[in-house]
């Protein structure tokens, strides 16, 4: 994982009230409560755009923000991540700041279909902790704002997804080559789906460790091994998979 060297064209500096996050997310009092606690700062740190890095802007992405949050915890609640999404009409690259460390984060953010005024908010993808005196990278190469925005979320995706299943990404890569590219939605829609999977599996675990009836717990093996058989499927890494697992979550 690396974090980059934001453009010093770009820098944008501006401390962002709390009470303007609740004021444009309508913030309840449970997720005031939840700023409080694990927000000490947020700073709207650069702003990309084509004015600021020299990139022409496309339809879905004008320009992409770069939000920095001093965090009071390193487990940072997505709800807090997801408001300032809401309050922000631009999508959003996260740089998160505890105990001498910093970590990217973000989830794609693309205008509603149904309306080019609202905006769709996926998962969140979490980069690793890495130390604040990191050398940075320089922004990848892309011909234009929504070309960057991919690449950046590529980053985060390939990393979360390899530390689900190891070594899954770099097979993705290898079919994708053999077959078709996957565009940014197909990977965004399997790394989600093998978390969600993922999720399922642990889930049935837990019930099986804690039945005690013989019977049931026939149901629940098989029920496990449904599980597991989805989640070797959805691992598989094939291009296949992803566009079958992108049709069924988005387009169903």
């Amino acid at each position: 994982m690396i974090l980059y060297e934001w453009p010093r064209a770009a820098a944008f500096g501006r401390v962002i009230p709390k009470n303007k996050i609740y004021e444009h997310a309508g913030a309840n009092t449970a997720l005031k409560e939840l700023f409080v606690r694990e927000v000490d700062q947020i700073v709207w740190s650069h702003k990309l755009a084509p004015e600021t890095i020299n990139l022409a802007a496309t339809k879905s992405v004008a320009e992409v923000q770069i939000f920095r949050i001093t965090a009071r915890t390193a487990a940072l609640d997505h709800e807090v991540l997801r408001a300032i999404d809401k309050a922000i009409p631009f999508p959003l690259i996260f740089e998160v700041v505890h105990g001498g460390r910093v970590r990217l984060a973000a989830a794609y953010k693309r205008p509603s279909e149904a309306d080019s005024t609202r905006w769709v908010v996926g998962d969140y993808f979490l980069g690793d902790w890495l130390p604040e005196e990191t050398q940075r990278t320089p922004l990848p190469v892309a011909l234009n704002m929504g070309a960057l925005y991919e690449r950046l979320l590529e980053l985060l995706v390939t990393g979360q997804t390899n530390r689900l299943v190891p070594g899954m990404a770099e097979a993705a890569n290898l079919a994708s080559a053999a077959e078709k590219p996957l565009s940014l939605e197909e990977r965004i829609a399997l790394a989600e789906a093998i978390k969600a999977q993922l999720r399922e599996v642990e889930r049935i675990k837990a019930r099986l460790a804690r039945e005690k009836q013989f019977n049931k717990r026939v149901a629940i093996n098989a029920e496990l091994r449904a599980a597991k058989q989805e989640f070797e499927r959805l691992t598989a890494g094939t291009a296949d998979a992803a566009v079958a697992t992108y049709q069924e979550d988005d387009h169903g």
